[in-house]
């Protein structure tokens, strides 16, 4: 493990100033948080980013903020500081991605925490360094970078199939993936050097994967989210309730146009008229 960088320093800085806010402010919290509903049907694609720098508690913060400590320096000063950001912001972007996509159905599913980023910076380091071992916190012990990846892998899809716990495997399994791959692309001769522990951390990575993509119905289990999240309750419904939601309200205001005329409506019932007449 190396120093850590100013990149990193940066990062692990937001990461606390922003958590904090979230934790002594619930609205913006609740402003920020990956929730798919806002996502999807209100198109606030910053969630995507904004979720990565809010933590449930300090608990959460702390263990995320070492885990950064511990693996980012080695990375920044191999990669550069620009290549590393890309590999962090990609991770992050791209584990939540595989999360919309897996929840895409859980309107109300939210989640938080720059583990999906730093998951990438954990797995571009065990690709871009041959032989790396993996230390396991607070213990004195470790194992091979190849061990790590694959053990990690496998808790992440049990854990996206169970359901049985409250962590965002789907965010972490999707930001391993995206890092390890973002770090070849900076350094290809990785792929030479260590083709062995990135293909036995690939390989069951990208077959699962491709399972959900094409056999989506593997995740439908019974379980305790499932069965405190009807199957009715779909992005589809929502956003379904949101068209008629609008519809009502354009009808309220036309309806009191008619009886008052145009200069009846306040600023609000005039934008709203003027966004439904650009869409028709």
């Amino acid at each position: 493990m190396s120093g850590t960088g100013i990149i990193s320093l940066l990062l692990l800085i937001l990461n606390v100033i922003i958590s904090i806010r979230g934790f002594n402010n619930p609205a913006f919290f609740d402003r920020y948080k990956f929730e798919v509903e806002r996502i999807l049907v209100y198109k606030e694609y910053i969630r995507l980013i904004s979720s990565g720098f809010l933590h449930v508690n300090w608990f959460h913060l702390i263990f995320n903020t070492i885990a950064l400590a511990a693996f980012s320096g080695m990375v920044e000063s191999y990669l550069g500081s620009f290549q590393f950001l890309l590999v962090y912001f990609a991770s992050l972007i791209g584990g939540d991605l595989l999360a919309l996509f897996i929840h895409r159905n859980n309107g109300d599913y939210t989640s938080v925490g720059a583990s999906g980023a730093i998951s990438g910076i954990i797995f571009a380091s065990i690709a871009l360094f041959p032989g790396m071992n993996v230390g396991l916190f607070f213990l004195p012990i470790s194992m091979p970078g190849w061990l790590f990846g694959l053990i990690f892998v496998l808790v992440s899809i049990y854990g996206i199939k169970s359901k049985r716990d409250n962590i965002g495997h789907e965010a972490h399994l999707g930001g391993a993936l995206v890092g390890m791959l973002v770090g070849i692309l900076f350094d290809p001769p990785a792929l030479v050097n260590n083709w062995l522990t990135i293909t036995i951390i690939l390989v069951p990575t990208l077959i699962f994967i491709y399972l959900i993509l094409t056999r989506p119905h593997i995740l439908l289990v019974d379980n305790y989210f499932f069965k405190q999240h009807p199957k009715y309750y779909n992005i589809d419904h929502a956003y379904n309730a949101e068209k008629v939601s609008k519809q009502k309200e354009i009808d309220r205001i036309l309806e009191k146009i008619n009886k008052s005329g145009m200069s009846s409506l306040n600023k609000k019932e005039r934008a709203a008229l003027e966004e439904y007449s650009r869409k028709l």
